[in-house]
């Protein structure tokens, strides 16, 4: 609908303007009608006045007789001049009373017109309200049906949101359901896990329990023997020194410092086992060799990896065990022949047992 465009200031006194012009030229025609048609007034009559002489021949009677009559005729000549004054009178009076009504008429019709042209400017602006009205009605209806598809769109996008809002929270708490679940799930393995590696690592101690006590009773009698052996070769040699040449006596002597040189072996071989401590990775069939350096008075100068297992912790844990012996106070006093071998040598490290 199109909009009502409202009547500029100019236009809204334009009409009015013309019409109080035309009323005032109506007025001012009828008045002049009137007085053009305006009835002449008869021409008054002269008054007679006789004036009557008094002739002195004639008797007194007549004399009384003349003056009688001319005062009888001077009564009617005045009664006939007030007659006619007041028949002019009349007349004037009506004409103007006439003029008047005339006057009143037009007054009255132009107040009629007046009062129509008035009736028909509150009529068209009844019917500009009217319109104005219809036109504010159809503009308040079309915002009602704006608003109210307004009003359904933000319902719609409400209700979206609402039910987006829900699936969310569903998913969020599926998660959560989910996360806890895998989290119980986790802690339960955990504990499995941990029991089950309780239990193998008890296994796995009393294993090694067994086998280092094994080692142990092992070591412990193969030292006895080495120990009875060399206490017997040393017993032996010092019998053979004291009887044979002095070429027996020198292959004895090189015969003993082999001896001493395997009995030293063992014993850094038997330290170094005391000092390790098994690393978890540390598996069957593992070698790490060793470079070790040895001072005079027994002590462990340095220790090196030679050639690596494969393993860093596993061969950590070797050079670490060598490095625990510290200073084998059993190497003093011992030949520079003897401690040669030992100044810098190889050792290799094995899981089960220490190998030279």
């Amino acid at each position: 609908m199109q909009p009502i465009r409202e009547p500029s200031a100019s236009e809204s006194y334009f009409w009015p303007s013309v019409w109080a012009v035309a009323l005032h030229v109506l007025i001012f025609g009828l008045l002049f009608v009137s007085f053009a048609m305006t009835p002449e007034l008869p021409e008054s009559k002269p008054i007679v006045q006789a004036t009557l002489y008094q002739l002195k021949s004639k008797s007194q009677a007549t004399t009384q007789t003349n003056q009688k009559l001319a005062g009888e005729a001077k009564k009617s000549a005045a009664r006939q001049t007030e007659v006619e004054q007041m028949e002019q009178k009349k007349v004037e009076q009506e004409a103007i009373k006439a003029a008047e009504q005339k006057k009143a008429d037009a007054a009255q019709k132009a107040e009629e017109q007046k009062a129509e042209e008035a009736k028909k400017a509150d009529d068209a602006k009844k019917a500009d309200d009217a319109k104005k009205a219809e036109a504010k009605k159809a503009d308040d209806a079309k915002k009602a049906a704006e608003e109210k598809q307004l009003a359904d769109i933000a319902k719609k996008k409400a209700e979206d949101d609402a039910k987006k809002k829900a699936e969310d929270d569903a998913k969020r708490a599926a998660a959560e359901e989910a996360k806890k679940q895998a989290a119980e799930d986790a802690k339960k393995q955990a504990a499995d896990d941990a029991k089950k590696k309780a239990a193998e690592d008890a296994k796995k101690k009393a294993s090694e329990d067994a086998k280092k006590k094994a080692a142990d009773d092992a070591k412990k009698k193969a030292q006895d023997a080495a120990r009875k052996s060399a206490e017997d070769k040393k017993a032996q040699a010092l019998a053979d020194l004291l009887s044979d040449k002095p070429e027996r006596q020198q292959a004895l002597a090189d015969e003993k410092g082999d001896e001493v040189a395997g009995s030293f072996d063992d014993l850094i071989r038997s330290r170094a086992a005391e000092g390790w401590a098994r690393p978890p990775s540390a598996r069957k069939g593992m070698t790490v060799v060793l470079q070790i350096g040895m001072l005079p008075d027994g002590t462990v100068s340095s220790v090196t990896v030679a050639k690596s297992s494969g393993d860093g912790p596993f061969d950590s844990s070797a050079v670490a065990a060598v490095k625990n012996i510290g200073r084998l106070t059993e190497m003093q006093g011992m030949k520079p022949s003897d401690f040669a071998p030992y100044r810098s040598f190889k050792m290799t490290f094995t899981p089960e047992d220490l190998a030279l």
